[in-house]
């Protein structure tokens, strides 16, 4: 079972049968999860410092690091996707934001909402990237505004994982060979 309790706190989530996680990631300690998120496959969720809060429809994908310092909770709002192996470490992600492959976000950095950070970008401490932002880069740095199109796919990605959870949960087994 992915949800572990830590000392006196346990993973709360809102709607169970609304969500999936992969029976290998690790959903730990101070954790709260809203309806239709989805947790994938070796992705470690761990509130052992502050509380994760991660609202609905969002999904974590495949390897991704979620973690936290003391004063520095990590909030990701609803609608949003963690690409692959990414690291994210007491932030905020602003809503309908797409963070891309194995990029990493520091503490205390904040990510407007409908924003875009692209693959292998590293958002430094305290770094606030302002709503509607393409960013690139190590670190990060705007490159431009997203159109309403690249808003609307954001809103895609999150979409496709919504729909995955219902085919992963019915579907899923174990191969016997």
């Amino acid at each position: 079972m992915p949800l572990l309790s830590l000392n006196d706190n346990s993973p709360y989530v809102a709607e169970p049968s609304s969500c999936w996680f992969a029976p290998n990631c690790n959903i730990i300690g101070n954790v709260s999860i809203s309806s239709g998120v989805s947790v994938w496959f070796g992705a470690v969720v761990r509130g052992d410092n502050e509380e994760i809060q991660i609202k609905a429809n969002s999904n974590i994908q495949e390897n991704s690091i979620l973690h936290t310092d003391e004063g520095f909770p990590l909030v990701i709002d609803a609608g949003c996707t963690i690409g692959h192996a990414s690291i994210l470490h007491g932030c905020k992600i602003g809503g309908n934001s797409l963070i891309g492959m194995g990029s990493t976000i520091l503490n205390g950095a904040q990510i407007g909402k409908n924003c875009i950070i692209g693959a292998g970008s590293l958002i430094v401490q305290d770094q606030v990237i302002p709503e509607g932002s393409l960013v690139f880069g190590r670190p990060g740095k705007m490159i431009r505004q997203l159109s309403k199109q690249e808003v609307n796919s954001n809103k895609r990605a999150a979409m496709i994982y919504s729909k995955k959870i219902k085919i992963y949960r019915s579907s899923l087994h174990h191969f016997a060979g």
